[in-house]
This record gives C-alpha cells, structure tokens and sequence, in this order.
C-alpha cells in the first residue's frame, strides 16, 4: 500500500505546498510572538488577571460567530484569493498596533478590539488555507501534509513565545507586532507565487442555505462528527492550562518559575511527536491512531493529576503534548481525505470551532470541578473521561477505527489536476 510508504516530508517536494508550509512556518511563528507580545502589553497596562484571561475569550468568539461564513467564503471563492485579502487584513491589524505601541497611543480597549479583528480575519484565512492543502499534494500525501504542518505549528508554540520575549524585553512590544505583520507578507507572496489554479467549485447555494447545507454534511458523515467529537472531548476534559499554577505552587514546590517549564514540557512533547510522525510512514489507519493518541493523552493526563514527583509530572505532560500533536494530524488527514471538495472550506470551519471551544470550555470545567473535589483530582477525572469519551466513539461510529487511506491510493488526480501516471504513487 502507498500511502502506508509514503513519508510526511515527501509532501515538501510539491513546490506549492512547499512555498505555503514555509510562509505559514514564518507566519505562525510571527502570530505566537505577537499573542505573547499582547499578553505582556495588557499586563503592563492593566496588571488585572482578568483582563489576560478576557483576551481567549476575544479571540475565540470571532470564530465561534464568524467560523462558518468564512468556511462558506473558502467554499464558493477562489481560495488563494481568499487567503491573500485574509492576510492583507491580519497585516493591517498588527501593524495597527504597533503604530499604536510606537505612539504610545496604545489602550486596553484599543487592543482588544484589533484582536477581535484579527481573529476575524484569521475566521476566513484557517477554513481557506486547510481547504487549499488537498489541492497542493496527492491525494494518498494528505496526512503526510497534515503532519508537517502540525509539526511546523508545534514547532512555532514554542520557538515564537521563546523568540518574543527575547525581542521584548529590550526592544519592546512593537517590534513584535512590526514582525507579525511582516510575516504575514510572507503568506500574500506565496499564494501570489503558487502556480496550481483549483477549478472553480460551482456554487448551488449561498448564505445561510450554504452554511446549512455544511452542517448537513457533517452530521451524515459519522466519521467526521466522531473525530471533531473527540477533539473537542479530549480537550474539555483534559486541558489542564489553567490549574498549572496551582501544581507549580503547592504540589510540586517549584514555584512560578516552575510552571514554566511544566507548560513547556507539552510544547517540547507536541514537537517530539509531530517530529517522530513526520519521518514514519504515514499510518494507514489513521482512525485507530487517533484512537490509541487519544487513550495515551487521557492517561498522561491521569498520570500528570496523580503525580507529585516532577520528574514523572514533566514526563507525564510531554507524553501528553507528543500524543494530542499525533491525534491532531491524524484528525486533519481524514477531515481532508472525506470531505469533497465544495465542502472543505465549512468544515475545516466547523472543526475550528470544535477545536477551540473545547479548550476555552475546559479551562471553565477544570477550574469549577476543582473547586468542588480538588486539584488533582480535577485533573485525573479528566483523564479518565478523556478515554472513556474514545470507547464511547468507537461503539458508535465503528468505522473510525476501520478508516483505510489505501482506498486513495489509484486514480485520484494529482495537484495539478491532471490523472496521475500509473507509478506517481
């Protein structure tokens, strides 16, 4: 079977997909700069809690209420067209603040509503990115593709946060957000340069019909439903975020400084992960991996609650960061391999908000069921649910585990659109 061969970096030979993987690289990279950027800036300005923790909620509602327009958009436009105006407006909102920052013009209200902005945008640019990969690789090097852009991703959370604060602390604010937003120019030249042109999906219906007609889909696709289903359990249940100064403080005695390095620990875990599966053959089961990533995170999770040894919590958290990074990009190969094309765009819509709410509600609940049974044991209920959510999916959608991606491997065409040769695979 190919596409049980086929190696993740393999994907990079595509010059399109090349040039995007490279400009998303440099422009994740630019975005986790700026997120920590704004973090230090509202701290600075406020020194309010609160305040640190309104911005996830600024950021996620645009995806919450814009999510599906923009998968609509990504469905019925030119994709690179789409990426490109995205970007133009993600330029626009970081250089915005750092003109702002360099006037010392810069306010509270002023910079949460630049991020309820960029996350608009980046509501249209995540649905028209994920819905123009499958267009740039064959169509068996989808979860090849997948991987090497949840490792450049991975790789981003902790080089970009790492970065800024070097930047920061002599240079200031500003110059992070001068970086983001020339990062983002990056992205607009490599969509300019791609010389794949996707046929134009023929559009039937639009507005609020469209949108509908995404979630009809969904909901007839049991496969689908199940993965976004265990991501989002995954994350309610397991987040943890939230609760690490609590274990930093009074479980481990290692303080603020500490957590730290509990928090990069998941970091370090999701790059290993993301590293090992981008130089494996891609598994052909990717249901049955998503399955046993998902068992592996819950139990790191149980591990890490129970744990008051720092040497096995920190080995608990890495497993747990190297296992949601393997789910993660099994999760995107089969959105991708299942979706036809004209719906791409909503769904890859629809498993971002899946995607993000499952953390931000987490937080809630971790903090809530802590509260009533304590910390640990916060955590450690989490993680059984989190396997308990796995064994539930897998009796009710038995095709999850089923899903073979060697029923790709012939007669699909390549990125150019043109049949491939009987030996491309």
């Amino acid at each position: 079977m190919s596409s049980a061969r086929n190696l993740a970096f393999q994907t990079l030979r595509h010059r399109d997909f090349r040039l995007l993987w490279i400009a998303d690289t440099i422009a994740m990279l630019g975005t986790q700069m700026q997120r920590v950027a704004i973090m230090w800036q509202v701290y600075v300005l406020t020194n309010d809690p609160l305040q640190l923790g309104l911005l996830a909620l600024v950021r996620f509602l645009p995806i919450l209420i814009f999510g599906i327009v923009g998968g609509v958009i990504a469905d019925q436009r030119d994709r690179r067209q789409v990426l490109i105006w995205a970007h133009v407006g993600l330029f626009l909102t970081s250089g915005t603040l750092a003109v702002a920052t360099f006037a010392d013009m810069a306010s509270i209200w002023l910079i949460y509503l630049v991020t309820f902005v960029s996350s608009t945008f980046n509501a249209g640019a995540g649905p028209a990115r994920q819905a123009l990969i499958p267009s740039l690789v064959n169509r068996s090097e989808i979860a090849g593709a997948a991987t090497v852009v949840n490792l450049s991703m991975q790789t981003a959370g902790i080089v970009g946060p790492a970065l800024g604060g070097v930047l920061i602390e002599p240079l200031g604010v500003g110059v992070a957000y001068v970086w983001n937003a020339l990062s983002f120019v990056a992205v607009i030249v490599a969509a300019i340069m791609m010389r794949v042109r996707p046929e134009p999906i023929k559009v039937t219906t639009k507005g609020f019909a469209a949108a509908k007609e995404g979630f009809v889909f969904l909901f007839a696709t049991p496969i689908l439903l199940a993965v976004m289903a265990l991501d989002f359990a995954a994350t309610f249940f397991g987040t943890t975020n939230t609760l690490m100064p609590i274990f930093a403080e009074e479980i481990l005695n290692i303080g603020a400084g500490g957590m730290g390095l509990l928090l990069s620990s998941i970091a370090a875990g999701a790059v290993l992960g993301s590293l090992v599966m981008s130089v494996l053959p891609v598994p052909q089961r990717p249901g049955r991996a998503i399955v046993i990533a998902i068992v592996a995170y819950g139990a790191c999770m149980v591990g890490f609650g129970l744990s008051t040894n720092l040497q096995l919590s920190i080995l608990f958290l890495a497993g747990s960061g190297a296992a949601d990074s393997i789910s993660m990009a099994m999760r995107h190969a089969i959105r991708n391999l299942v979706t036809p094309d004209e719906y791409r765009g909503r769904i890859a819509a629809a498993h971002s908000t899946f995607a993000m709410g499952g953390p931000q509600l987490g937080e809630f609940r971790a903090g809530a069921v802590a509260s009533l049974i304590g910390t640990p044991a916060s955590v450690a209920l989490g993680g059984m649910m989190t396997i308990a959510s796995c064994l539930v999916a897998m009796r009710l959608v038995p095709t999850l585990t089923r899903y073979d991606t060697s029923m790709w491997d012939d007669g699909h065409p390549e990125p150019s659109g043109r049949p491939a040769p009987a030996d491309a695979h």
